[in-house]
């Protein structure tokens, strides 16, 4: 299972996590929640309703939420 990131395009934080995880020479697939319907619901039932990107997921365990406490909030819709 690879790791995966759930992100939106428009946030700093989300940006940084991907650039470190290119730097790092990891693969990942990204999820960009604002356009998949889908990878918001299920980012939801990992966080709960006030989900917070990014997100790293590695072997289906949440790895990273943020970047030092810092993140963009995902609205619901």
């Amino acid at each position: 299972m690879p790791v995966e990131l759930f992100a939106t395009a428009t946030c700093p934080y989300c940006s940084e996590v991907r650039d470190q995880l290119e730097l790092d020479g990891i693969d990942f697939v990204e999820h960009d929640v604002e356009r998949d319907r889908e990878a918001r619901e299920r980012l939801t039932r990992l966080l709960g309703a006030a989900a917070m990107v990014p997100v790293v997921v590695d072997g289906g365990r949440v790895t990273q939420i943020g970047v030092s406490g810092r993140g963009c909030y995902v609205t619901a819709g």
